[in-house]
């Protein structure tokens, strides 16, 4: 599977771009703020339906417009797919395949598997839990539809529990048991997949960092839930009053974690700015083969940005690592030209150089 070809209008700093990619590496230069991080978000939102950074979709479209859209071709096993996505200010979000509207863009997630690995993840290590559970559900939802189904039955019926919490007592208790037992049975299966997932996934992560820090460091995930010390049904019943005063449901799935750690302690505390990275970028890359291997699709790579504070001995060994024939394609941003000549000259994969300027795009002819 491949991005064949790609056209954006409007979306962020992009005015018109009209792209056709190798299936293989494709590599974007130029300097901060010029579109190069856009671009890859425009690839990001045809897989997940929203932007990789802003949460409000009006905020993507160009300063001064009133639209955007992004329109992909992708060429899976050589059947052409269509991906078309369209936002008008104040209207509905569009989201197409094949020129057929989604009537729910959750049925979209996990058909076009991708793994983005970019500055903004350390908020993954310095964060708070939500962006820990985002990154499990995000891996999840790719290869498990009932699971994605399951988070929003159970997000729904917290959001009826919490409304409840905030009215004023003599509300019917009967209303509490049945949304407690919603959040009950679908928490149960959030917490046995996010178990199972995590148990699956750590060592390949461990395999990762090993291979590109030296194995100089021993990493772990642990995976913490109420839901370890009981059922959640009983625990949302036993605090009800205590919720009630302050107005939310302090026990749930929702408040998981995931502990991150180096050498038995929180890598957030003893991690250098190079092992924090690894970390993460390890981390990215075992997302990206487990994601390979539960879709059995190879999934898309973004790679935004990730050479900046890795030493040489590093840089070399993420770059043997991408060129394996277990990764498929590949989009690079650097504001260093030299680096991308670096990545390519021990490549004989096919490759596309794209220089990116003032959201103008163009492609890079060889001598």
């Amino acid at each position: 599977m491949f991005l064949d070809h790609l056209s954006v209008i409007n979306y962020k700093s992009l005015r018109q771009v009209e792209l056709t990619f190798s299936p293989k590496i494709n590599c974007f230069f130029g300097n901060n703020g010029m579109g190069k991080t856009n671009l890859l978000d425009a690839v990001y939102y045809l897989s997940f339906c929203k932007s990789h950074t802003n949460i409000v979709d009006s905020q993507n479209i160009r300063h001064g417009e009133d639209f955007f859209v992004i329109h992909g071709f992708y060429n899976m096993d050589g059947k052409q797919e269509e991906i078309y996505c369209g936002l008008k200010r104040k209207q509905k979000k569009q989201f197409k395949r094949n020129k057929k509207e989604y009537e729910r863009l959750s049925d979209h997630i996990g058909f076009i598997p991708l793994v983005m690995i970019s500055p903004s993840d350390a908020s993954l290590i310095q964060g708070g839990s939500d962006e820990r559970r985002k990154f499990m559900d995000m891996v999840i939802s790719q290869y498990d539809r009932p699971y994605l189904d399951a988070l929003i039955r159970y997000n729904k019926a917290l959001q009826q529990r919490n409304a409840l919490l905030k009215q004023s007592y003599g509300t019917d208790e009967t209303l509490f048991d049945i949304w407690e037992e919603q959040m009950d049975l679908a928490g149960k299966e959030i917490f046995e997949k996010r178990s199972a997932f995590i148990e699956e996934f750590t060592p390949e992560f461990q395999e990762y960092y090993n291979r590109i820090g030296r194995e100089q460091e021993k990493v772990s995930l642990n995976y913490e839930s109420h839901l370890q010390h009981g059922d959640l049904f009983s625990m949302l019943k036993a605090s009800r009053e205590k919720d009630r005063i302050i107005g939310f449901t302090r026990k749930g799935v929702h408040k998981d974690d995931l502990n991150m750690e180096l050498d038995n302690f929180p890598i957030k505390r003893i991690g250098s700015q190079g092992q924090n990275k690894t970390y993460l970028i390890a981390l990215k890359l075992a997302q990206f083969n487990f994601l390979r291997k539960t879709s059995r699709k190879i999934p898309l790579l973004l790679l935004d940005d990730i050479f900046d504070k890795l030493d040489a001995h590093r840089v070399e060994q993420i770059i043997e690592l991408v060129a394996e024939d277990t990764f498929g394609q590949i989009f690079i941003t650097d504001t260093n030209r030299e680096h991308l000549n670096e990545i390519l000259s021990g490549t004989e994969h096919d490759y596309k150089i794209f220089y990116v300027n003032e959201g103008e795009v163009e492609e890079q002819k060889e001598n």
